[in-house]
């Protein structure tokens, strides 16, 4: 979208007739939006967007005032255990293909624009898993934690005040909010009364936007990664200054918080400290630790963040990452085994999509060793893959 530019919108408001007083307020709105960032297309109104996003308006509106069905479709996956026989799920939310559309346009063309704090090193543009590892590099000391539910977490009015940020006015604020998130289920986590507050006084007269309950972001939306980043400016920027006053560099990828230093002085008691206060201030964000992915690595650990090896220099594959690359690459090479076999024996239900993950874990990987990448790009492109596959 091109930016915008007040003289074009004046002239043909107008020629069209529009109230001078109108005319003053939405001008007045789009530069309080393009101040934020000149390149933020301005929306002011429900209707606006509609327009902006050929999008039907009444859809629009029955999706804010959450009176139609859930446009949403919930599944669970199992997650990675972190003990022994305990088992975990996270909660899919994929929205319908309207609502998809109407996400994806947000993301693309207002979210992008957003300032997350450098901290945060994941869902931005340009952002890689290398620069999200690299300040952590020849570490001595690593703190890890891990935040839970995070997503769910994130309420809707935490996402309404990141769209006022973007300088959008308050009930357009409140409608993109609602578009951007979910009543999920009643749960321990939506009992605290800060999910359950009345609608704000200049919606009251809004009856259809009154609600019992705010929603959170949906894990699995495209504009949840984004809104969340946002969302979290203000904590990252407290962590930072904890993470400063321990002599220590803190970075955030999603729901992962990782705290390194070199520091030689650095010990338990202090990386305890740093825990404890860290832990407070989730809590006055609303949001909790998994207290099981608290990990405290001395000197002479393997350290590893995000799956990489970061007791060096440089960022390196882990060893298990290349013995399954390299198990993987046996059985394919084997003229009794070959493609078909081994993705039947690793539950693919088509050759293709072992292939497809394969050759995806070779990108991965030239990222972070470019030539070990390059070589196992070169190996599996040289299996013979079926014709049809």
């Amino acid at each position: 979208m091109d930016d915008w530019k007040p003289q074009p919108y004046i002239r043909q408001a107008q020629q069209l007739g529009v109230a001078q007083s109108i005319l003053d307020a939405a001008v007045a709105a789009s530069e309080a939006v393009v101040a934020a960032h000149p390149s933020l297309p301005p929306i002011l109104t429900l209707r606006h967007l509609a327009h902006l996003t050929d999008t039907s308006y009444l859809k629009l509106r029955d999706w804010v005032s959450r009176e139609i069905e859930d446009p949403y479709r919930v599944f669970r996956i199992k997650k990675r255990p972190v003990a022994p026989n305990c088992t975990a799920f996270r909660t899919i939310c994929v929205p319908d293909v309207e609502l998809a559309f109407l996400q994806r346009w947000l993301s693309r063309n207002v979210l992008s624009w957003g300032r997350p704090h450098s901290a945060s090193t994941a869902f931005a543009p340009g952002s890689t898993l290398l620069a999200a590892v690299e300040p952590h590099c020849g570490s001595r000391w690593l703190v890890k934690l891990d935040v839970r539910r995070f997503f769910e977490s994130i309420s809707e009015v935490s996402v309404y005040k990141a769209f006022r940020r973007l300088g959008y006015q308050p009930l357009v604020s409140l409608e993109l909010a609602r578009l951007c998130t979910r009543v999920g289920p009643a749960s321990r986590l939506y009992a605290n009364a800060r999910w359950t507050r009345r609608a704000p006084r200049y919606v009251a007269a809004i009856r259809k936007y009154a609600v019992v309950r705010f929603g959170h972001l949906p894990q699995g939306a495209p504009t949840s990664p984004m809104l969340a980043n946002l969302v979290m400016r203000d904590v990252d920027e407290e962590l930072t200054k904890v993470a400063k006053l321990h002599g220590m560099t803190y970075t955030r990828y999603a729901d992962d918080l990782t705290f390194s230093t070199p520091r030689r002085d650095f010990g338990r008691e202090i990386a305890v400290e740093l825990i404890q206060k860290v832990y407070r201030s989730l809590g006055r964000f609303g949001l909790q630790p998994n207290l099981a992915k608290t990990q405290v690595v001395p000197p002479r650990s393997r350290k590893v963040v995000l799956g990489l090896l970061v007791d060096g220099k440089e960022p390196r594959l882990t060893r298990e990452f290349k013995n399954k690359m390299r198990q993987h690459l046996y059985y394919l090479e084997r003229p009794d085994v070959g493609a078909v076999r081994h993705a039947q024996a690793r539950g693919f239900s088509a050759v293709a999509g072992l292939r497809n993950h394969l050759l995806g874990l070779a990108a991965y990987a030239s990222q972070v060793e470019p030539q070990y990448g390059a070589e196992l790009a070169r190996r599996l492109n040289a299996v013979s893959w079926p014709v049809v596959y």
